[in-house]
């Protein structure tokens, strides 16, 4: 695990673009392709607005890129609060990838009907491993984390935190409305994780996640540990502040 502390949100961005286009580079070249799983809420949308710019965009190999979501909220993909939406408009239809490419979780559908088509998505990413996978394997996967410890839409002490037989499942937010999310096992497959945080209101929560007690039920953040990947942790100055020394050093 490796944890970057940058000076803000925006230079945080930054590094997170310039890594996410060398990962994509790297995989494309090793592999033939990217698959990366992306993450709704507000420092991820800062991200995704760098790769429709040019000095990004131009680095990607967006032919070889497959474009899923780690988790979603259970709406049209044209509603407001849609993480497919958000990644549209931020750099999805600003850059040259292919529809087929595009694969989203259906929010609009019933949440156990959409869990099990996105499913069936994973299934054949982890088909398309050479050799074939039994755990799609993403190469990247970005998460961000929430005030409460969550993270993809793995909430404390939801049944998703110890599903293990199924790749995406529907949930519930603390305020009731339906989500769908990649489970653990699919995150801990990947190749690399990257968490972003920024913002002094999530510095408690971070150093709780990686200085506090491990209660990984209780804190889902802890739980995420790449099995034969790497994770990194981007955070800016005012998240990182209550982290420790030794954290920071």
């Amino acid at each position: 695990m490796t944890i970057e502390i940058l000076s803000d949100s925006e230079v945080l961005a930054l590094r997170a673009a310039d890594l996410l286009a060398l990962a994509a580079q790297e995989s494309a070249a090793a592999r033939g392709r990217f698959a990366v799983a992306l993450s709704g809420g507000e420092t991820p949308r800062s991200l995704y607005r760098l790769l429709a710019r040019q000095q990004f965009s131009q680095k990607i190999p967006w032919r070889r890129v497959h474009l899923y979501w780690g988790d979603e909220r259970c709406v049209p993909p044209e509603d407001p609060a849609s993480n497919y939406r958000m990644a549209r408009e931020a750099f999805i239809r600003h850059v040259p990838i292919a529809d087929a490419n595009v694969h989203r979780m259906r929010g609009e559908d019933a949440p156990e009907e959409a869990a099990t088509i996105y499913d069936a998505e994973l299934h054949g990413l982890a088909a398309a491993e050479r050799p074939p996978s039994e755990v799609p394997v993403f190469d990247l996967v970005v998460l961000g984390l929430g005030r409460d410890g969550h993270t993809a839409s793995l909430f404390p002490h939801a049944g998703a935190l110890t599903e293990e037989e199924r790749f995406c499942v529907a949930t519930q937010a603390p305020d009731g409305s339906a989500r769908l999310t990649i489970t653990p096992t699919v995150i801990n497959a990947a190749r690399r994780v990257l968490i972003l945080v920024s913002g002094a209101d999530k510095a408690g929560m971070l150093a709780e996640v990686l200085e506090g007690l491990r209660v990984p039920a209780a804190v889902p953040a802890q739980g995420i540990a790449p099995a034969h990947g790497t994770l990194g942790w981007l955070v800016d100055e005012a998240a990182a502040a209550e982290l420790s020394p030794a954290a920071r050093g």
